[in-house]
């Protein structure tokens, strides 16, 4: 028995209804934007308010600093291939049991390892001790960043040795260390920045732990909504995309039990049970994606939707994507903003005349989104590079 056949073009448009970037599909809520897709990539701070703008049917930032700072709807964790994600409060408990409560202990860890090896006799219970005079400093002050709880914590201020004896030996603070780790343990979270939307100088604020959960459990959720968004895809995209190990990709996906396709060129590949049909098209639709708008990076292979072609011109040394412009569930070209606020943006093919009146137009949405807002991407590509030289 033949297996269904997912065409290139379905793939697509599979991108504009589930990826909510379709006029037609937008979100109501924030949180709905970061479930489309499972989770938004946090590491630039930008990023999360440019992709929920993509997918929101209306809202500007106001309407994300509140999911993110006051409803609580939508939260950062560490977690997939231990890069800060923001995922909606209902995924949270299940993103922290899969993924992210394996990193905090690593991260514990790697701390303890390193203040034995400094040698002044500091411990698990010396950082016991700091974690929770740190909790003490934020329930007296309320929100703080760094800065302030290093000033009210003395023990956030202790400098160790690193690497001692090597040729790269440094020495370095703690505060940021057991910052980290408080926040990857689930103890606190981020809050609102100093500054604009596009800051990273985040307040903290003590929280509760996510509730505990079998991590099996947790895993195979993921899969089920990633493949649901993603597929079809495969084993390796969704090791990749995870960081999970191939043996807990494998049991996650045998407990989804999901469906094979056949895909254009011959390969096969997973999608959810029973998520085999034909997807009806969306209208015509064009997007500007920031830098590491997980559309653009769901998947290990991406020859689908980009020529690999263009790659060099999209990607950071690292393989970090940067702004990029689509057209129908393809990357044509990229964007950038310039210093005095303008959005401009370059076609890496010839899509026709309506993609690049669609495209104008959706520029220019973007640009009075932002407003006054400066974004300058975390990690910069030539073509954006080129675009605001």
């Amino acid at each position: 028995m033949s297996l269904p056949l997912v065409t290139t073009a379905e793939r697509r448009h599979r991108l504009g209804r589930r990826h909510r970037l379709a006029p037609s599909a937008r979100a109501a809520t924030v949180a709905e934007t970061a479930d489309s897709v499972v989770a938004l990539h946090a590491t630039d701070a930008a990023t999360v308010f440019l992709s929920a703008r993509a997918r929101l049917a209306e809202g500007g930032p106001d309407a994300i600093e509140r999911a993110l700072y006051e409803d609580v709807s939508l939260v950062r964790l560490l977690s997939m291939r231990n890069t800060l994600f923001a995922v909606s409060a209902e995924l949270a408990p299940h993103v922290d049991a899969s993924t992210a409560r394996a990193i905090a202990a690593k991260e514990r860890r790697t701390l303890l390892k390193h203040l034995d090896e400094d040698g002044q006799g500091l411990d698990a219970a010396w950082l016991a001790g700091a974690e929770a005079a740190a909790l003490d400093a934020l329930d007296a002050h309320g929100p703080s960043t760094g800065s302030q709880l290093s000033a009210a914590v003395p023990a956030l201020r202790q400098k160790i040795t690193i690497s001692r004896g090597k040729k790269y030996e440094t020495e370095q603070g703690v505060a940021t260390r057991v910052i980290r780790l408080l926040a990857a343990d689930g103890r606190i979270r981020r809050a609102r920045p100093r500054g604009s939307w596009t800051s990273s100088q985040y307040r903290w604020v003590h929280t509760e732990p996510w509730p505990a959960a079998p991590a099996a459990e947790a895993r195979t959720e993921i899969a089920r909504r990633w493949l649901r968004a993603y597929g079809p895809a495969t084993e390796a995209d969704l090791k990749w995309w995870t960081g999970w190990t191939l043996t807990d990709v494998r049991k996650a996906l045998a407990a989804v039990g999901p469906d094979q396709v056949r895909l254009e060129d011959g390969s096969t590949a997973l999608v959810s049970p029973g998520d085999t049909g034909p997807e009806p098209a969306p209208e015509p639709w064009a997007a500007l994606l920031p830098a590491l708008d997980p559309t653009a990076m769901g998947w290990a292979d991406r020859g689908f939707h980009l020529d690999p072609a263009h790659k060099s011109a999209l990607f950071d040394y690292a393989g970090n994507i940067g702004p990029t412009v689509w057209w129908n569930g393809e990357i044509v070209g990229g964007w950038a903003q310039r210093s005095d606020g303008e959005i401009v943006w370059r076609l890496l093919g010839s899509p026709g005349r309506a993609a690049e009146q669609a495209i104008t137009t959706e520029a220019a949405r973007l640009a009075a989104w932002v407003g006054e807002a400066r974004i300058t991407p975390r990690f910069r590509t030539p073509l954006e590079r080129e675009l605001v030289a």
